[in-house]
């Protein structure tokens, strides 16, 4: 099946050569050196006028593989709580980007807590904007779509070593993505340290250390289920470090402290 395009003309530019220029401006002042064998990301999903430099920058700092498993949460409440699509192609401006359907069956297996659904995807703008950048920078790509409704630990967890055993059975190895926002709607300062304390729960590798303070703090970032599965991937694949790329609030674009959302870019390998 096609799953076609929800926000092109919303979140980034519907018109294909719009869409390559503006990749190409927030792809400009991206860091250069690419960290060989990245194990897992975060990147934000806002609209490219205010999370896409951060979300570029990360994508730049790493080589970029053949394959992605692609985790976002669910915003819109719809379809399973814990959804993969197994087959087809999502589609851009840019083209048609096929879903990896080797690599979903090998996760599938590992993790029956999964069910193929195309419908918690139809809508959900935190995987399709990461599509765009994925395939300016990495053409003839393919990707497994993950969309995570859930937030129970263990259940994270379980995910999270699930994707490890499918990423150790598969050669082109692929990268881990989380989609992640981190706090909405605070002052940019209370933003600002309310993410500190997240961010420096995903540099530690620290998944449970993650979902707990997000819970505890009240942090209203909204991936970090999605974070909390690719870290607990990522340490079973023989991760050690992980580098915050970059880092804003919308304020950096708008001025208005008064009400913000905050964006991170991170590497892990």
């Amino acid at each position: 099946m096609l799953r076609r395009a929800a926000w092109a003309g919303q979140f980034y530019p519907g018109d294909p050569s719009a869409l390559r220029a503006e990749l190409q401006h927030l792809l400009a002042g991206a860091p250069s050196k690419e960290i060989a064998a990245p194990i897992g990301c975060v990147s934000p999903h806002a609209g490219y006028m205010y999370s896409g430099a951060i979300a570029g920058a990360v994508y730049r700092r790493l080589e970029l593989p053949e394959r992605f498993i692609i985790l976002c949460p669910n915003h819109t409440g719809r379809g399973g709580s814990l959804a993969i699509m197994g087959e087809g192609s999502w589609q851009t401006p840019l083209g048609d980007a096929p879903v990896d359907s080797a690599l979903a069956a090998r996760i599938m297996k590992h993790c029956p807590l999964l069910s193929e659904d195309s419908e918690a995807h139809e809508e959900e703008h935190s995987l399709e904007v990461q599509l765009p950048f994925l395939q300016f920078l990495k053409p003839g790509f393919s990707f497994v779509p993950i969309a995570i409704g859930l937030d129970r630990f263990a259940d994270l967890e379980f995910l999270g070593h699930s994707l490890a055993r499918a990423v150790q059975e598969s050669e082109p190895r692929p990268l881990i993505i989380a989609s992640s926002d981190m706090n909405h709607f605070e002052t940019d300062e209370r933003t600002r340290i309310k993410d500190r304390r997240a961010i420096d729960r995903i540099l530690a590798l620290d998944p449970r250390g993650l979902y707990d303070t997000v819970r505890r703090d009240s942090i209203s970032m909204c991936g970090y289920a999605p974070a909390t599965a690719m870290l607990t991937a990522a340490l079973d694949l023989g991760a050690q470090r992980a580098e915050l790329v970059r880092y804003g609030t919308s304020a950096d674009v708008t001025g208005d402290t008064s009400r913000v959302v905050g964006y991170a870019g991170i590497a892990v390998w």
